[in-house]
């Protein structure tokens, strides 16, 4: 499935400020889980909404603040989409 452009310029930005021993792992999950967010709402792009939404549910707990904060610093709002819930 493609990407919206922007949105997969962000999250090349995001995984490319993580620490590095976390990028493999977190690039991996999220992506899978925003492709499967896309096709379960039957769309021809994954968009910033299956990210936004792959990132909440595959990041545990613990780093949810420098998630959170990473998602501020590469533009991608996810209190538009009802985040955190």
């Amino acid at each position: 499935m493609d990407w919206d452009k922007a949105t997969q310029e962000k999250f090349r930005l995001m995984i490319s400020k993580m620490p590095i021993f976390h990028r493999r792992i977190a690039e991996e999950a999220a992506e899978k889980k925003a492709l499967d967010n896309a096709a379960k709402r039957n769309a021809r792009f994954v968009e910033e909404e299956d990210v936004i939404s792959a990132f909440f549910s595959e990041v545990p707990k613990p780093f949810y603040s420098l998630m959170i904060r990473l998602l501020e610093d590469v533009g991608f709002d996810y209190r538009k989409y009802g985040f955190p819930k």
